[in-house]
């Protein structure tokens, strides 16, 4: 799907205040997403990033505040607008939640089979389709426990992308991959931004991740329960007088490796069959 809409502005969320019950997680949030780019929520564990992705996505509903698309309020529209709002939404989890009793063919095929009047020759097409655009030709009738976790990934990518959402939203989408299989996902997400225009929005706290993809991000802080940052993370990096905001994002530094090199402790694991358990 393509939006028609003129403005450059796909997401607004406006002085949000995210909570469970009475425990306060994030305050007074308020930031835009550029239609087409690359847009990254990052911070330590524990700051509230998945939780503004749930409130972004229609999981959580916030104490208070607006979250926009396209200039309509989606917390504020009635179920069944609000339905029609989250069609235009892609969404990978972190832990890819494939179905484990369907192959990565029918994983793919699922919300083809629920939102669309296709035939089933032309869902296994476009099964087929997503899953050699994410590099994983050939394996469609594989299960995701025969495959690498790098793998499960795309093809829950795959999944997301199959009614060619306008935007996708990936929730720590590099977490215990090699750097190998890391590299490969930020460049998928590069190339669905360059290729089919989507909207992208990335929670993540990777440094690795962060200044590939990101064109533009917020920093969410635990302590303070705000948002301390705006920015294009290398112009954070350079410009910022917080040094909160500094000493997250040179991580790499510290511990020894550059910004950009700060890789998972897992060991390597290779993407073919050879690497399958």
């Amino acid at each position: 799907m393509t939006s028609s809409a003129s403005s450059p502005d796909h997401i607004v969320v406006s002085d949000l205040t995210l909570a469970y019950g009475e425990t306060v997680v994030q305050r007074d949030v308020s930031f835009e997403v550029s239609r087409g780019r690359v847009f990254v929520i990052m911070g330590g564990s524990g700051c509230g990033k998945s939780t503004l992705l749930r409130s972004l996505i229609g999981l959580l509903e916030p104490a208070r505040g607006e979250v926009l698309y396209d200039g309509r309020s989606f917390w504020a529209a009635d179920p069944a607008e609000r339905e029609s709002m989250t069609r235009r939404f892609g969404v990978s989890y972190q832990s890819g939640a494939l179905f484990s009793s369907m192959t990565l063919a029918e994983n793919v095929a699922l919300p083809l089979e629920e939102y669309t009047d296709l035939d089933t020759e032309e869902i296994g097409r476009i099964a087929s389709l997503k899953l050699a655009l994410m590099g994983l030709a050939g394996f469609e009738e594989y299960y995701p426990s025969a495959i690498s976790g790098g793998m499960r990934k795309r093809a829950a990518l795959a999944r997301a992308t199959a009614l060619d959402p306008e935007i996708l939203f990936f929730d720590e989408p590099s977490a215990g991959l090699d750097p190998i299989s890391a590299a490969r996902l930020d460049e998928l997400i590069l190339e669905l931004r360059d290729s089919m225009g989507m909207t992208i929005v990335v929670v993540t706290h990777e440094l690795t991740s962060i200044f590939t993809i990101a064109d533009d991000s917020i920093l969410l802080d635990a302590g303070s329960k705000t948002m301390i940052a705006r920015g294009k993370p290398t112009d954070l990096l350079e410009g910022s007088s917080d040094p909160r905001v500094v000493e997250f994002l040179s991580r790499g530094e510290k511990s020894g490796g550059s910004k950009l090199g700060l890789w998972s402790d897992e060991p390597p694991q290779g993407d073919g069959p050879e690497a399958m358990s």
